[in-house]
């Protein structure tokens, strides 16, 4: 099967399993792995199987290439795609869940790189919301940011600032949104950088320097559910793990004994297990700056699928 085909039939796929989850259980599902990067969805009533007519609500065909996930907010699925010979027409799509109906589709020219490796595409992150907004970003270092029904509220090309910010292979690091900052990993070999962008405006509140390596891993948040701990954006790389606050920026704790660069790391509980030496299990400790190492394991590492915690395994 020709590559772009079987990448369209893949990201139908996707669509459809989550109108069939999300949807259904009236959740939004608002970024990659969910709204708290877990992957988990607990009441959600999984399809174990798919065939015309049956479990299928509904299906469509999409134009170029798309590796991202959709994600759900208020009852519409939204997915990027990237298209033209060289990947350089970026585009955002929004289905009503139920129906299938196209609500609109939004058309951008990318202004960073395209190349990519073979296996990727422009449209390989996964866009993310904070519920009123709809934040869409491309491997070309785009970043869009519509409101719900599909309205530009803002746009960021990132290369004009940092040009060097891309690798030959592409970008695939995804956004998280945590209060009102949307926080954007761009790592690689050159100008490596982590972004905190107003969700309103789009400014930069603020910036940091990261090792300069290249970096698919998406950003988590830590800890998930209710606490009196305030959240913290989880940002990996070759180097570790480094907890950031995400209104201003700074390292709250680092985890400084290597990590994976494809794999991201995932929360559960108190607890988060990294891709680190196989996978790691640290805590963080309010009384260190270096989180507490619960344990690992060597014999088990993941080289290219994120690790799921569930009911503490």
């Amino acid at each position: 099967m020709p590559m772009t085909t079987r990448l369209q039939f893949l990201l139908i796929v996707a669509v459809l399993c989550f109108c069939g989850t999300a949807w259904v259980n009236a959740e939004d599902w608002r970024q990659f792995r969910g709204n708290d990067c877990t992957s988990l969805a607990p009441t959600a009533q999984l399809p174990t199987e798919w065939a015309e007519g049956k479990n299928i609500a509904w299906k469509k065909s999409l134009v170029g290439r798309g590796l991202s996930g959709p994600i759900v907010v208020s009852g519409r699925v939204y997915l990027t795609a990237s298209s033209g010979y060289d990947q350089s027409r970026l585009h955002l799509f929004c289905y009503d869940a139920e129906t299938g109906d196209e609500l609109f589709e939004r058309t951008f020219a990318a202004t960073g790189r395209t190349i990519c490796h073979e296996k990727m595409c422009v449209a390989t992150p996964t866009p993310a919301s904070d519920g009123e907004r709809i934040f869409a970003f491309f491997s070309s270092n785009d970043v869009a940011c519509l409101d719900l029904d599909g309205n530009l509220l803002w746009y960021r090309g990132l290369t004009f600032d940092y040009p060097n910010a891309s690798n030959s292979l592409g970008m695939s690091s995804s956004p998280i949104v945590v209060g009102d900052i949307a926080i954007f990993q761009v790592e690689c070999d050159a100008d490596s950088l982590a972004f905190g962008l107003n969700v309103v405006t789009g400014e930069t509140e603020w910036q940091l320097t990261r090792p300069r390596r290249a970096n698919w891993t998406s950003p988590a948040i830590y800890p998930v559910g209710d606490s009196s701990v305030p959240q913290v954006a989880l940002l990996q790389s070759s180097a570790g793990l480094d907890a950031i606050n995400p209104q201003n920026g700074k390292t709250v704790w680092s985890f400084e004994d290597g990590a994976s660069t494809i794999p991201s790391s995932v929360v559960s509980g108190e607890t988060i297990y990294v891709p680190s030496n196989g996978v790691t299990a640290i805590k963080p400790n309010a009384s260190s700056p270096a989180p507490e190492i619960l344990g690992s394991l060597s014999n088990m590492s993941p080289s290219t699928p994120s690790p799921i915690a569930y009911q503490g395994k």
